[in-house]
């Protein structure tokens, strides 16, 4: 079978955890009707099915990673109705971000449970003094609670774990079953961290050399030389984090197999020249895996939703760009007034959804203005008021869905990108953190599904650009007048309708996707003991 791979890398991880965060407490293990559920989610109504074999996922609980994870847990029970159930063991971050709001608002599945594995206050609160190890030595400290709740398993059939809970192999190893890593993200990604591990550990090669350089790179997962300005320079430096995440990476080769969030059509080239290499396990395609979920507060917030799907309704197809930059993104005073002047000369109408950024010092996720008049170029609204729209939270689905919607101008984050192409608008691009300039990079120069606004932007978490520019004016309404040019003349439209087309055809009957989901379905049950 072609041995194809990617891989995810949502750093939601906020500088490895949100240092300066306090855990709230939590007992050990917890079933169903307890801090992570409600007796109205899905986690009351599970019933244990003793005659069936329990996969065991544990997702790194951002919802970057979590959403994603349990979308495809998802499709595996509905494919197997037979052989398995699974259990979602969720080790509950210092901040909730979201997390339980999504779980509670999950549809109600009989074989898939959620097990509250969260450390007391106590334990995790030790693992805060360990700035660059954090995020590993949180995770190895549930290595206890996770063999606590697997040792009472009757038919336990694997592991399915996170990018960056390679040490839970440890414990599958003790059980000896199988134990197989989920990527939220892509191919040519997984090729970036495969190579530059081996540049580190095989070849001892100091990649902080590369921070701050122009040089272009030679990956053998890119079709184009890459430049370093788009390499994540959080992974070229030597500090500790660093090189545990390239441990991490090195671990791989242990598994089963690699299920990623991508599909053959998408990266072809990426996919075969991991599947030439012949240097990781077995590899699954299985995207793009989409969450269609109406979250608890797109719920909370139906007047709001009703009142963009409203407005969008009014304006003319393929007429209205996006502009959203994830639950992440937001920016400071003044470059949301450059943003604002470029949406106002450009003459395209625009839906925007422009989030608050945390006061400074603090980490914490963007909120929403109560006063978009406070932020904005005094006289903004009046001004654009029969062709614009600014919202704070975003029902992002039911907007990248519309007929109206014709552009995105997006933070190239993963799951926004799959979401885009699934429904087939094209994207202008703006990274801000983690892997998304790497990701801006290929969909710009490798795949030709987006126009550039910025592809080598950094933002911290605080708000605060590290670039001693900011994006101007001028640079964003070039952005959206190449993104929003006639269909007939624009070459990325058409390519990226051709590719939901086939993002599609990959997950029925018969495509690359739903293939490959079958055979790790197949590999899984073959592989009980």
């Amino acid at each position: 079978m072609c041995q194809i791979i990617a891989t995810s890398f949502q750093l939601l991880v906020m500088r490895y955890f949100y240092i300066n965060s306090k855990y709230s407490a939590h007992r050990q293990i917890k079933i169903n009707n307890n801090q992570i559920s409600s007796n109205k989610s899905p986690l009351g109504k599970y019933i244990l099915h003793t005659k069936m074999n329990e996969l065991i996922f544990i997702p790194l609980a951002g919802l970057g990673h979590l959403v994603s994870a349990i979308e495809f847990a998802k499709l595996v029970l509905n494919r197997d109705e037979n052989n398995l159930c699974i259990s979602v063991l969720v080790m509950k971050l210092p901040l909730d971000y979201g997390v339980q709001n999504f779980i509670q608002s999950l549809t109600s599945q009989p074989r898939l449970k959620f097990i509250d594995i969260s450390l007391d206050e106590k334990t995790s609160s030790v693992f805060l003094n360990n700035h660059d190890s954090f995020l590993y030595d949180f995770i190895d400290g549930h290595k206890s609670n996770v063999r606590e709740y697997v040792q009472n398993i009757p038919r336990l059939a694997g592991f399915v774990l996170d990018m960056f809970c390679t040490s839970m192999i440890d414990i599958a190893n003790e059980f000896n079953v199988p134990s197989y890593i989920y990527f939220a993200s892509n191919a040519a990604f997984l090729g970036f961290c495969l190579h530059f591990q081996a540049l580190r550990n095989e070849q001892n090669l100091d990649t902080s050399k590369y921070i701050n350089s122009d040089k272009e790179l030679s990956i053998p997962y890119f079709k184009n030389p890459c430049p370093t300005k788009v390499l994540p320079k959080h992974l070229l430096n030597s500090r500790l984090a660093s090189t545990l995440f390239f441990d991490g990476i090195r671990r791989f080769k242990e598994t089963k197999g690699i299920i990623i969030n991508t599909f053959f059509e998408l990266e072809s080239f990426s996919l075969q020249a991991l599947m030439d290499s012949e240097i990781v396990p077995t590899i699954y395609p299985v995207g793009p895996v989409v969450s269609f979920a109406k979250s608890g507060h797109f719920r909370n917030n139906m007047s709001e939703t009703e009142s963009i799907i409203e407005w969008l309704d009014e304006q003319p197809d393929l007429s209205v760009v996006y502009l959203c930059f994830g639950s992440m993104g937001s920016f400071e005073a003044e470059q949301i007034k450059e943003i604002a002047t470029a949406l106002e000369h450009c003459g395209h109408r625009f839906l925007w959804s422009l989030r608050r950024s945390p006061p400074k010092g603090k980490i914490d996720i963007p909120s929403n203005y109560t006063n978009f008049e406070e932020v904005l170029p005094k006289g903004f609204l009046e001004r654009t008021k029969g062709i614009g729209k600014v919202i704070g939270w975003a029902p992002q689905v039911a907007i990248l869905s519309h007929k109206s919607v014709g552009g995105f101008v997006c933070h190239c984050g993963w799951n926004s990108i799959l979401e885009s192409v699934y429904f087939g608008v094209p994207i202008a691009t703006w990274p801000l953190y983690a892997e998304q300039q790497m990701n801006a990079f290929l969909l710009v120069k490798e795949l030709g599904i987006a126009k550039e606004i910025s592809m080598d932007y950094v933002i911290d978490f605080e708000g605060k650009n590290n670039k001693v520019d900011i994006v101007s004016a001028e640079e964003i309404e070039g952005g959206l007048q190449r993104l929003m040019v006639k269909s007939e003349e624009n070459e990325v439209r058409k390519k990226i309708k051709e590719m939901k087309e086939k993002s599609r055809v990959a997950m029925e009957d018969g495509g690359s996707s739903y293939t490959s989901l079958g055979l790790l379905i197949n590999d899984v049950i073959t592989n009980i003991s």
